[in-house]
């Protein structure tokens, strides 16, 4: 099944010049869901994961239904203030600026088998600042898998870089 036919693509969204991916018309079609989903899961059968991290905010549908698919547990990782207790939290850099993700602090446990999950990588910085949290967290990043990757920007070299093995489902072009 070729995922990129489910993916709309908008034109200079949310700024000129870039090209914006838009996964959810791949999870209103029941199939491309659910193909997307398995292939997603596929590669990680058999292996010890622990948990399954979702990226805020696609990532947690994706984290969540590959989370149940596994038979584990799901962490999300969200942004600066989003979550109602303890946590650490990892700054990462933006085009303008920074930002930083959080998990609660007793999400992961020493050794946990960790699958991090979102729906696209671009630079890499979120799934960077997701690997260091959960490594910092004492937990282990058996992957990270994503349903597009943009090959140009760079991201997969990043996380690669960082000893993490990259799924990906399909590749745009570009930016």
């Amino acid at each position: 099944m070729d995922i990129k036919k489910y993916i709309r693509t908008l034109p200079n969204y949310p700024k000129e010049g870039v090209m914006f991916r838009d996964i959810t018309t791949l999870w209103q079609d029941a199939t491309g869901l659910r193909t997307a989903i398995d292939q997603l899961v596929w590669p990680y059968t058999g292996v010890r994961i622990d948990k399954v991290a979702g990226i805020e905010a696609r990532g947690f549908v994706l984290g969540g239904a590959i989370a149940h698919q596994l038979s584990v547990g799901f962490v999300p990782i969200r942004k600066k203030g989003k979550l109602p207790f303890d946590v650490i939290g990892e700054e990462y850099e933006l085009e303008y600026g920074s930002d930083t993700v959080e998990i609660h602090t007793d999400a992961v446990n020493e050794g946990d088998n960790i699958l991090i999950v979102d729906d696209l990588i671009a630079t890499g910085g979120t799934a960077e600042a997701a690997i260091k949290l959960i490594r910092r967290a004492k937990g282990t990043v058996v992957g990270a898998a994503f349903v597009i990757d943009l090959p140009d920007i760079g991201g997969r070299a990043r996380i690669e870089s960082m000893g993490v093995n990259v799924q990906t489902l399909c590749e745009f072009e570009g930016d």
